[in-house]
């Protein structure tokens, strides 16, 4: 294990170094100006589109692929990750996780609409993502081929084991479960539905999603009214700290600028490339339309669900920061770490160096008490990690299918079993890795999949805003969009949606 640490250290130096950090927000910024920052602009269609549209034979419905892509955004990430950004950057890197998600919802319209406008139907069912519009929009196999493998070794071998290690180690945690037998049981569950393909995922998606994000965002609710008195010092300390000016965290600018927008990333998934596989498998009748319904998803996940962590663990004073340059008047742990902050909830969780879900456990702990407030958060870490699993499998799947599209539909069905055995198997034996080796390997599938998806989609940026004027222009004529790529002589490699034109009528309410 020491040498896998070393290798991901070094591949997370490289890949998240400030250069990116930076061009990531760049990019954000630069597609909020070129759509005229939609996200603002269109809230309204976002929210309404996300109940039109129905599922057919090849297709899942519009909030089922919402659902499936939010199953991937709200994940450990949401718990376990605002805790770790605000260890390593303080309480100013949710600021910088805001802002990631603000400009990253016009990345992520710009992708899963390019995802719907480029996919494929194969074995009755539409696939599609990065690979699918690398190819045949970029008309570039190798990088298509590059991504494909990237997103196989991030979301079939790294990203899934950090999920199921948030769960056992959350599970250990509140009811001293073995971190094994965790791992047998989710590895168990994950195969009763995936071996059932997208249908059964995105079914039990769109049934445990919306529950789970609203059962949490209310429990969240209820400590920030039990909190109420520190709600206008909390936001003081955000913004302050955000920007340098706050005495204490004032010289972790940098580290909080780098942990806000890659735990921003790794939560919300904006341009990481993850989330165009489940869009490009909705059935409606204009990319546009999904591109829209998945930005609105970013706000989900970062604005409500991270958010909802943050004020919890910052409002309970359940939180502690890693020192930094302006150590002075810092803490001193019994590990020899200096703190600049340690909660009263978690001293004894600053002198072993945890970072994690845990620290959740301790702010609604320290509200609802009787032990009600660590097992709810086990429950809702369990279910978000659970469905980010069955989401960064089905991406899996997609790749695999794009690897071996030319291949007949025998291959394809060994391929996928063998996807599935190994997925699996990554989650039992990841489950009872130690956490801080689990999420540095997951570092390194995420930021892959993101670069490699970032630099395509800025070459095909163009085409999504093609896409995004089509529908605003029938939007004021007063229809109900359908894309017709007759219209756009320029766009090839995109047959399929002569077929989709011709039955719009059936598939739009």
């Amino acid at each position: 294990m020491g040498i896998i640490q070393s290798i991901a250290d070094f591949l997370n130096d490289i890949i998240w170094g400030p250069w990116f950090i930076w061009s990531f927000l760049a990019v954000g910024l630069y597609f909020s100006i070129r759509t005229k920052f939609l996200q603002v602009r269109l809230i309204k269609p976002m929210v309404q589109l996300m109940f039109k549209g129905e599922k057919s034979d090849k297709g899942i419905s519009s909030f089922q692929a919402l659902c499936t892509a939010l199953a991937g955004r709200v994940g450990t990430g949401n718990i376990a990750g605002v805790a770790t950004a605000i260890f390593y950057g303080g309480p100013g890197a949710l600021f910088w996780m805001w802002l990631s998600a603000f400009l990253g919802a016009s990345s992520a319209f710009m992708e899963s609409a390019l995802g719907q406008l480029y996919k494929i139907e194969l074995d009755g069912q539409y696939r599609g993502g990065p690979a699918y519009y690398i190819l045949y929009g970029m008309k570039s196999k190798w990088y298509a081929m590059f991504f494909c493998v990237s997103t196989l070794f991030a979301c079939g071998l790294l990203l899934p084991g950090v999920q199921s290690n948030s769960i056992a180690h959350a599970f250990e945690n509140a009811w001293t479960i073995p971190t094994w037998v965790s791992g047998l049981v989710i590895a168990g569950v994950l195969a009763l539905i995936i071996f059932g393909g997208i249908k059964r995922i995105a079914a039990t998606a769109d049934k445990v999603v919306p529950f789970m994000a609203v059962l949490y965002v209310l429990m969240s609710l209820v400590v920030i009214i039990m909190n109420i008195n520190k709600l206008g010092e909390v936001l003081g300390l955000i913004f302050s700290s955000a920007f340098g000016a706050h005495a204490v965290y004032g010289g972790l600018f940098g580290t909080m600028v780098t942990w806000g927008v890659k735990r921003g990333i790794y939560s919300n998934e904006a341009g990481q490339g993850s989330q165009p596989h489940a869009a490009a498998a909705a059935e409606v009748s204009h990319p546009a339309k999904q591109g829209l319904v998945q930005a609105f998803s970013v706000y989900i996940d970062t604005l409500f669900v991270c958010s909802a962590t943050g004020f919890m663990i910052l409002m309970t004073d359940a939180y502690n920061v890693l020192g930094g340059k302006s150590a002075g008047g810092s803490i001193a742990a019994a590990d020899g770490a200096s703190y600049l902050h340690t909660g009263a909830q978690v001293q004894d969780l600053a002198t072993n160096g945890i970072v994690g879900p845990e620290f959740t456990q301790a702010g609604v702990g320290s509200t609802i008490t009787g032990g009600f407030g660590v097992s709810f958060v086990a429950i809702c870490l369990a279910m978000f990690a659970f469905t980010t699993i069955m989401s960064y499998y089905y991406q899996a799947e997609s790749n695999f299918a794009y690897m071996f599209r030319e291949k007949d539909s025998s291959a394809r069905k060994m391929v996928t079993l063998v996807l599935r055995l190994c997925m699996v198997l990554v989650v039992f034996l990841c489950s009872s890795l130690a956490a801080p080796q689990a999420w540095d390997l997951g570092d390194v599938g995420v930021g892959l999949m993101a670069w490699i998806n970032v630099i395509a989609i800025l070459f095909l940026h163009n085409k999504g805003l093609l896409l995004l004027k089509d529908y605003e222009t029938q939007v004021k004529a007063g229809k109900d969009p359908v894309f017709n790529p007759d219209d756009h002589p320029t766009l090839d490699n995109v047959g399929i949606w002569r077929t989709i034109r011709d039955q719009s009528k059936k598939l739009v309410k």
